[in-house]
């Protein structure tokens, strides 16, 4: 079976997509993996798969979500989810390797969110493992893809209502804004109940969030930055940069204070602190699809939830039609 409207006889193909570019991201990392697992996000517990290569290894953290359903270990803070390998070897055949091995535990694969980069030679390798695969779009990416652009070049991009108000609110001197590169606990309280304040949804799990923080400023990787109007805080952001790609994780502000566009100057002083300083060549704005987002980037994508079914096991048969019927449906 496949999705996407792809015709069956695809299920042979012996070849895999050639690896896409890979960008230095804190989604690949072990602590990450190892920071949801500890607070609670390993389902009913971890399931991790692994394949090899020669010298080259290819890891996908994954959670139990049923017995035999195993899931990306993500949660609603991931950026992506795509497998990590270790040396410069053939990848793809290890890849390959990794969602073969999966077969003899798994009846399915539930992958998300996964980059629209990845997502062809994962789902391609998939394929070629054995597996009856499904992937649709849900949810979207913005990102900045700076292309040589300076600073300068990027700002003067971007839409006259945008620029024009950091200009005359700026030139107001109402809000005060400090950056930090390293973890200030003050200055997380405040995001904290800036936070709390603001439109935003009840913070999912901030343990988690606040230890990661504290990790990343560790690495050297932490940038936040707080706006006061009056010496009081109204507007934080919490980012990341790293490899040259710069992430933005959380921002909230206050409603009483917008109409002095704390936010927007805070987003303008941080842009200019990662590509001026810090040398960030992209700048990804996670998932999610506010509006907002593209006054501030220039490129849009889908991200990809790509379901994988064992056809080995009958057991995997019924939920597949499901999948596939319901998606058939779906496109008339």
């Amino acid at each position: 079976m496949q999705g996407n409207g792809e015709h069956p006889a695809n299920n042979n193909a012996s070849s895999v997509t050639a690896p896409t570019e890979r960008f230095a991201s804190p989604f690949d990392r072990a602590a990450w993996f190892d920071l949801l697992t500890a607070h609670g996000f390993a389902g009913a517990g971890r399931a991790d798969a692994r394949g090899a290569e020669g010298e080259t290894s290819a890891h996908l953290p994954l959670r139990i979500e049923t017995p035999g359903h195993f899931a990306a270990l993500a949660n609603w803070y991931s950026f992506s989810i795509r497998p990590l390998f270790i040396g410069d070897g053939n990848r793809d055949a290890a890849q390959l390797d990794l969602f073969r091995k999966l077969r003899a535990r798994a009846t399915r694969l539930t992958l998300y969110p996964v980059s629209d980069a990845e997502k062809d030679g994962i789902a391609a390798a998939l394929r070629s493992a054995g597996w009856w695969v499904h992937t649709a779009p849900k949810g979207d990416r913005h990102w900045l893809d700076l292309k040589g652009m300076s600073h300068d070049d990027w700002w003067n991009s971007r839409p006259g209502a945008l620029r024009s108000t950091v200009r005359r609110k700026e030139k107001k001197g109402i809000v005060d804004v400090a950056l930090y590169t390293t973890f200030d606990a003050e200055a997380w309280a405040a995001y904290e109940a800036i936070y709390a304040a603001s439109w935003k949804p009840a913070e999912g799990c901030p343990a988690l969030l606040r230890a990661f923080a504290q990790d990343e400023s560790k690495r050297g990787t932490f940038r936040m930055g707080l706006a006061r109007i009056e010496g009081t805080p109204v507007a934080a952001q919490f980012w990341t940069v790293e490899g040259g790609t710069a992430f933005i994780h959380k921002l909230a502000h206050t409603e009483d204070s917008i109409r002095a566009s704390p936010g927007t100057l805070l987003s303008a002083a941080l842009f200019r602190h990662v590509i001026e300083v810090d040398g960030a060549v992209r700048v990804d704005f996670g998932t999610g699809n506010d509006g907002y987002k593209r006054d501030w980037m220039n490129r849009h994508e889908p991200l990809w939830h790509i379901d994988a079914f064992n056809r080995a096991r009958i057991a995997a048969w019924g939920p597949a039609l499901k999948t596939f019927v319901r998606s058939a449906i779906g496109r008339k």
